[in-house]
């Protein structure tokens, strides 16, 4: 296996160029500090006294012994206040919470793509099946860094202090549960997620390694209900990662639909981005996706319009353009984030009373101040079923053309390659060491070689398949689940 092939090459390549880089040119940066958001600027107390028709209090220090502490600023609600805009600069930036795990995430994932890109050119004009895809080895480890993400941001509502953030998680979790049982138990007819194919493969060929091994008696201790099981607790705890980033999507899509009413183009896209996750469910529905296209029911006839491998392909080309489509769309539900400063303010005047200057001040800040959240939690789960089709894609041996390759057997020969023995030989002195370093080069070479075999063995394409494909619609399921009670928070019960 050519393990220092130009595939690594290019890998640390990239990941030296990511690195010295970043802070002279990032793509997260650019996104947004490129000057197309607006953020809105807080008041001033000398602006709100003015707005309010009086003049600003001058501190008095034999109060303040009195007192301790000067009394509060308060203006009326009704005050005509209007917020100053200003592009997002980089050094307005600096303040936003999360940014530096935004900026991280981002680039490495743009890295990612990149490297995937090479290696899919690669592997089309050189046959190189027996190297390691490192392209794959990215796409997984972005689907982990955003994972790890969701749960930073997550263990910052856990951290909260009043602890509604944390119960809306539990209970998304303890749903999500429930779902993903449901879902387990429903035949390959219906969902063609290929995880019994999977399992089936993964257990045959660890067996039949361990047996290799010299562990003739062992068997396997885990039965399928304990798998799955085990698969139900990781959708929980994707259900719970997936809850804020939902109902947020949720909010700044009604917002973004609204403030481009006299667009009606880009309202059209801002539907179709936010009903895209419904797409990918209705792709892995077997009745409905497979069946339909390869037979079309033509009165007593049935008519194949497309082949099972072709549907295959297009399935991957159909999701990878809704998560562009969804890119493209960010600018657009950041800035209906930021527009809520001034659409809080415009609540505000409807109310009677009076309010702290100190606190309309905290309310602007505190909007532009989770920008960067929102950000993540609007990119992240376009990452995860992004960087899990191309990590099916890759591992499951699809492809982008009219055909795939073909499935392989479920339980494939296992060679294990052994290391190319040393002749002895007289050698000089000066020689002896260079030689002994060669030889642990070659001997670390051979086991590295050994242990990927190894793992490509037990884990076969057909296991991939079935569980990235079980990836991608589940995040997607989740992101539905949450979106769709997120509408319906926002549009009744916060009206109400």
């Amino acid at each position: 296996m050519a393990l220092m092939g130009i595939q690594l090459v290019v890998s640390l390549l990239a990941a030296s160029i990511m690195q010295r880089m970043a802070p002279h040119a990032s793509f997260a940066r650019w996104l947004l500090c490129n000057g197309s958001l607006f953020r809105f600027k807080h008041p001033s107390e000398g602006e709100l006294c003015a707005l309010a028709g009086k003049q600003m209090p001058k501190p008095n220090r034999r109060d303040r012994r009195q007192n301790g502490e000067n009394k509060p600023l308060t203006v009326p609600k009704d005050i005509d206040l209007h917020l100053e805009k200003a592009p997002v600069n980089a050094l307005d930036a600096l303040v936003l919470r999360f940014f530096l795990e935004y900026q991280w995430l981002v680039d490495f994932a743009v890295y990612a793509t990149g490297v995937f890109l090479f290696t899919e050119v690669y592997y089309n004009v050189v046959d190189a099946r027996k190297e390691v895809n490192i392209g794959a080895l990215w796409c997984v480890l972005t689907v982990l860094f955003s994972l790890k993400t969701l749960h930073t941001l997550m263990r910052h509502y856990f951290r909260s202090e009043e602890g509604g953030e944390r119960s809306v998680c539990l209970a998304f979790g303890f749903l999500s549960l429930l779902v993903a049982m449901l879902v387990l138990v429903v035949r390959e007819d219906y969902l063609e997620f290929g995880l019994e194919s999977g399992f089936s493969s993964l257990f045959d060929n660890l067996e039949v390694f361990v047996k290799q091994q010299g562990y003739a008696d062992w068997s396997i201790p885990v039965t399928r209900l304990t798998v799955k099981l085990g698969l139900a607790a990781i959708c929980a705890y994707i259900g719970s990662l997936l809850a804020f980033p939902g109902l947020r999507l949720a909010q700044t899509h009604l917002d973004a639909v609204q403030m481009n009413s006299d667009r009606p183009l880009i309202q059209i896209l801002l539907h179709m981005s936010f009903l895209s996750p419904v797409i990918v469910l209705v792709l892995w529905v077997k009745p409905i996706a497979r069946d339909f296209l390869a037979n079309a029911p033509m009165g007593k006839t049935s008519v194949t319009i497309v082949s099972s491998e072709t549907f295959d392909s297009m399935r991957l080309w159909i999701i990878v353009a809704l998560c562009v489509l969804r890119l493209a769309l960010t600018r657009h539900h950041l800035q209906a984030y930021l527009n809520l400063a001034q659409k809080w303010v415009e609540q505000m005047k409807k109310e009677a009373g009076r309010i702290a200057a100190i606190d309309i001040q905290r309310k602007v800040t505190r909007i532009y101040c989770y920008l960067s959240v929102i950000t993540l939690q609007y990119l992240v789960p376009i990452f995860l079923i992004l960087f899990s089709t191309m990590a099916l894609k890759a591992l499951g041996d699809f492809s982008w053309g009219n055909g795939a390759e073909e499935t392989p057997g479920v339980t494939p020969a296992l060679v294990m390659p052994t290391a190319a023995p040393v002749l002895p030989g007289v050698v000089d002195e000066d020689e002896e060491g260079v030689d002994d370093m060669e030889e642990d080069i070659q001997a670390t070479v051979a086991r590295l070689s050994e242990t990927f075999t190894a793992l490509r063995s037990v884990l076969t394409p057909i296991f991939f398949r079935g569980f990235f494909a079980f990836l991608t619609w589940w995040v997607a399921a989740c992101q539905v689940i949450s979106s769709l009670f997120g509408i319906y928070f926002h549009q009744y019960l916060m009206q109400n």
